[in-house]
């Protein structure tokens, strides 16, 4: 009786076989406003409420709250709001902003582009939540959002948050999702514009800051990480689409006040 040897194995080649993640952070890196204001101020449609809402975390901030708590507060905005209605709201939102010029950072989309075609899965990382970053996401063909969760319950937001991607937090979720796709931190990437983001650029093996944040910008020349400028308008920008209406509310001073709120 013949014998029916075993097909060779195919040969493999493990470094190009690795999952390799590029994890970016999205306001004022990817796009020049802060989605969490610009997306409020359009969601509310109610300058008295818009005011108080902003007010409040701008207050929370000069008071040295730490960010984690104000980006807590931010979402209790949006409590007993049906989740569904909010998301749709995030679409319209995604909709108008994507046509501003200087909505998205070119380069910065430009190297999200370049990684995806060498086989990069593309990680959102942000403080905000999934109304603001689907649509963003869906746009620029991301495999994931890594993002504050505000609690649910019958289809409608409680007030509360389930978790924070701020931080610490940011490390903390690329860690696990590297971790679940086995990936190694090595192989993977980061891209981020605040200090804040420092936690998630030193977990991965190379790192890209955006604009002139001056510890990013030390790190940056001490390790040779990927420097890009600062999306165009963002300073003015990071208040949303308040910044560009002179009749718009009053909002933080600075751009830092905000970024301290609730990054």
């Amino acid at each position: 009786m013949g014998t029916h040897p075993h097909p060779a194995a195919p040969r493999t080649h493990p470094a190009a076989s690795r999952t390799r993640i590029a994890f970016f952070d999205v306001d004022e890196t990817l796009i020049a406003v802060k989605s969490m204001f610009s997306f409020l101020k359009f969601h509310l449609a109610d300058p008295d409420r818009y005011r108080e809402a902003a007010g409040a975390l701008t207050r929370a901030a000069r008071a040295g709250v730490p960010r984690e708590e104000t980006n807590r507060a931010y979402y209790r905005a949006y409590a007993d709001m049906e989740v569904a209605a909010v998301a749709a709201s995030g679409r319209r939102w995604f909709a108008r902003e994507r046509r501003r010029a200087g909505f998205f950072h070119p380069s910065v989309v430009a190297e999200l582009d370049r990684l995806k075609g060498d086989g990069f899965r593309i990680a959102l990382v942000s403080g905000s939540f999934r109304a603001c970053l689907d649509p963003v996401a869906e746009h620029l063909g991301a495999d994931h959002v890594l993002c504050s969760e505000p609690g649910t319950a019958a289809g409608r937001y409680t007030g509360e948050v389930l978790s924070t991607v701020i931080g610490e937090g940011k490390a903390t979720a690329a860690r696990a999702l590297m971790h679940r796709w086995d990936a190694r931190p090595e192989d993977c990437a980061a891209y981020g514009d605040h200090a804040s983001d420092l936690p998630l650029l030193t977990c991965t093996g190379r790192a890209g800051v955006v604009g002139d944040d001056p510890v990013l910008a030390e790190h940056a020349g001490r390790l040779g990480w990927t420097r890009f400028p600062a999306a165009a308008g963002s300073a003015a920008a990071a208040q949303g689409t308040a910044a560009a209406d002179p009749v718009s509310v009053p909002l933080p001073a600075t751009t830092e006040e905000l970024n301290d709120a609730t990054r």
